[in-house]
């Protein structure tokens, strides 16, 4: 009984660990088929017209009345490895300033680059100063005169 056992929880075992072992796929984002883009002409339809046709976008540029921006990505995780972005599809709308389209552009992994993204934070004065560094220089900048003001 107990080597029935040992073989049940071992077949088990196994099939678990083949299992973890099998890539899974993860899609993100939209980028809409090719067929719905050929309805729209590039110098004729205007933002509004790609918002009816096509949908809103994921992302648009930084100020309003920005270019339109869709992207989407497809990633494969593979038991405790690192995922892996095996398919990165990139669509690009730009108008000019009579909200045209001026141009539509796709882009994959295979044109793009890889862009590091930084954070830009405004240095402290503050840096390597403790809480009673910082506390007891204060003391010399306090003027009486404007705590009755």
């Amino acid at each position: 009984m107990t080597s029935r056992f040992g073989k049940w929880a071992l077949s088990l075992v196994l099939v678990a660990a083949l299992g973890a072992c099998s890539p899974t796929f993860r899609s993100h984002g939209y980028v809409p088929p090719e067929d719905e883009l050929q309805t729209l002409s590039v110098g004729v339809d205007s933002r509004a017209t790609v918002d009816d046709v096509v949908g809103a976008p994921s992302a648009s540029g930084l100020l309003s009345g920005g270019d339109y921006y869709y992207v989407r990505t497809r990633i494969k995780e593979v038991g405790f490895r690192r995922p892996e972005v095996i398919e990165r599809q990139v669509l690009a709308i730009s108008f000019d300033q009579s909200d045209t389209i001026a141009n539509i552009e796709r882009f994959s992994l295979a044109d793009g680059n890889i862009v590091p993204l930084t954070r830009r934070v405004t240095d402290s004065t503050v840096v390597g100063r403790g809480f009673l560094r910082q506390l007891l220089g204060n003391f010399g900048n306090i003027d009486p005169s404007q705590l009755f003001n």
